[in-house]
């Protein structure tokens, strides 16, 4: 098995030991991103919305590190540390994606890192 790493300079570096994204066996399977701006490294203020609108833009710079976009996502993972944000995260989610849809799980979390409100993962056909 090989795999490869898929890096967007447009993004701040990882704060960990892990990948934005990993290019194997067919797939490309992205980290969680939350709404950090990538000039500062923090949380961007404003609460979910901001946050799930920052988010989708970092993985826009993933994709196109990768060479891909967002009609190519097969799976989407949304974790949320309030359910009640579903339907606001859910309205922002339903502006990138066209049918047919990826497949989708919506998990409630106790906490996300940095303190964020939200955290969507992807897994993309390479």
């Amino acid at each position: 098995m090989t795999k490869s790493a898929i890096i967007s300079p447009k993004l701040a570096p990882p704060v960990g030991p892990f990948s934005q994204g990993i290019r194997s066996g067919g797939y490309i399977f992205f980290s969680g991103q939350v709404g950090q701006d990538p000039a500062t490294a923090k949380l961007v203020e404003g609460g979910v919305v901001a946050e799930a609108e920052r988010i989708f833009l970092n993985l826009a710079a993933v994709l196109e590190a990768a060479g891909k976009s967002f009609d190519d996502v097969v799976r989407v993972g949304v974790f949320l540390t309030s359910m009640s944000d579903f339907a606001t995260v859910n309205g922002i989610y339903a502006k990138n994606f066209s049918q047919p849809y990826p497949a989708r799980t919506t998990i409630a979390a106790a906490a996300l890192p940095l303190g964020a409100s939200v955290e969507i993962d992807l897994i993309v056909a390479a």
